[in-house]
């Protein structure tokens, strides 16, 4: 399988969040995954890059900001919610094709994200916050 090519060293999600190799991966990963959802859903080809206020929104939404430190700005948080997710297909935790079926499940983009990372969260056994 593919992704057992890449070399992903053990992390815990406190460290997986703070990556920055993940965090890249992750933006190419998020941006192709949410432009499949919107396709099936709009039964249509699209292209969508994902902001990071929707992910930043979702990250908080989900209950995992406690996992980043105090001062960390949106685009931080954004990087953070893309390593995250990377990170949990990687391990096999949640497939591509349930991102895709969970972020073409709703129109709200923060929505989608939020039951996304809620389940990545759940998979990676991370405990959420308020």
């Amino acid at each position: 399988m593919l992704r057992q090519k890449i070399k992903v060293r053990p992390l815990s999600p406190e460290e997986a969040v703070l990556d920055k190799g993940l965090a890249g991966l992750g933006d190419a990963y998020i941006n192709f995954a949410y432009s499949i959802a919107v396709s099936v859903r709009d039964g249509r080809p699209s292209g969508v890059k994902v902001d990071n206020r929707v992910l930043a929104e979702a990250l908080r939404r989900a209950g995992l900001r406690g996992l980043l430190p105090s001062r960390i700005d949106r685009h931080d948080m954004g990087n953070a919610a893309e390593a995250i997710i990377v990170y949990s297909w990687l391990k096999g935790a949640v497939s591509f094709e349930e991102c895709v079926d969970i972020l073409s499940s709703s129109d709200d983009p923060v929505e989608a994200f939020t039951l996304l990372l809620r389940m990545v969260a759940r998979r990676l056994g991370v405990e959420v916050g308020g």
